[in-house]
């Protein structure tokens, strides 16, 4: 039996329209409207269609879109000053800046800058902190995403079940364990250097791999009936001499054969990283002013 494809691309596209009803609401209570800030440095293309995606979804829910392109050379005190001035602003809620930056600027200095209250991105060592010790912050998106997608596929309540995360980054596998520990399941954190890598995943209720290998793991690692999620995306050649294609850390053809549900590469995990940004741009507005979180999420 196949396994069920988990649909990020449809999830996605009901995530919004409940922003858009969220920031509907919003805007009735208070009279603002919520506003995110991305800041782009440099010219990296897939980084440049990122941010349009982003813009245009950001327009699309109802909310003031405001960015700001910077040239390659741009100075690091020059990005700083450009963070410290979007902080000081009523009308942004959420600050964005666009990984990776050109390799003369610190990445983490930058990150830091941002208040962690308008942390969208969910990459603050506050923003991190507060997952750790259990209290309201902004979860950075991608984790978020592959977090809603469970529960979507597997229900509200996946406690006592065994998960493995293949991958320890603090762009996902650090925060998603966080955030299954949070749902009670019982995690182990694997990763490319974990001995028996296969035994240890071959476990798990549920899957997570975000190790950035293609197709690395195999059907046989997988227990029948597993959830897996694929956060990886891996270009490799394609049939077609000059062409590539995208792949993730699974083997997809193979381990759906095993697994009960799927996620695949392109179309799952992928479009719910800027719906869960639009996600923790409404509840950082609201945090910012008193209010409780939107409960349609």
């Amino acid at each position: 039996m196949t396994a069920r494809v988990i649909d990020g691309k449809a999830y996605a596209a009901k995530l919004r329209g409940l922003i858009g009803e969220g920031v509907e609401s919003f805007k009735s209570e208070t009279g603002h409207v919520p506003g995110l800030a991305v800041v782009l440095v440099g010219e990296d293309p897939a980084s440049r269609v990122y941010v349009a995606n982003k813009a245009k979804q950001t327009v699309e829910v109802g909310m003031a879109s405001f960015e700001y392109k910077l040239p390659a050379d741009t100075a690091q005190d020059t990005l700083v000053a450009l963070v410290d001035e979007l902080n000081a602003r009523d009308d942004v809620d959420g600050i964005l800046v666009q990984l990776p930056l050109p390799g003369h600027l610190d990445e983490l200095a930058v990150i830091d800058r941002i208040h962690p209250d308008k942390d969208v991105d969910g990459l603050h060592v506050v923003s991190a902190g507060r997952l750790v010790a259990g209290l309201p912050g902004h979860v950075s998106c991608t984790p978020l995403g592959c977090m809603m997608l469970i529960k979507d596929t597997l229900g509200a309540d996946i406690g006592g079940k065994e998960a493995v995360v293949i991958g320890r980054s603090i762009l996902v596998g650090k925060p998603v364990a966080q955030l299954l520990l949070a749902a009670n399941c019982t995690v182990t954190m694997a990763h490319s250097r974990t001995k028996d890598l296969a035994n240890v995943v071959r476990r798990a209720d549920i899957v997570v791999a975000a190790v950035g290998r293609a197709e690395m793991v195999k059907a046989d690692w997988i227990k029948p009936g597993a959830c897996v999620i694929d956060v990886g995306i891996n270009r490799v050649p394609s049939a077609v001499e000059g062409k590539t294609r995208l792949v993730g850390d699974v083997a997809y053809a193979e381990c759906a054969e095993v697994a009960d549900s799927i996620t695949p590469v392109p179309g799952g995990v992928g479009p719910m990283t800027i719906a869960c940004l639009l996600h923790n741009t409404l509840q950082a507005a609201r945090m910012r002013r008193g209010m409780e979180m939107d409960k349609r999420f």
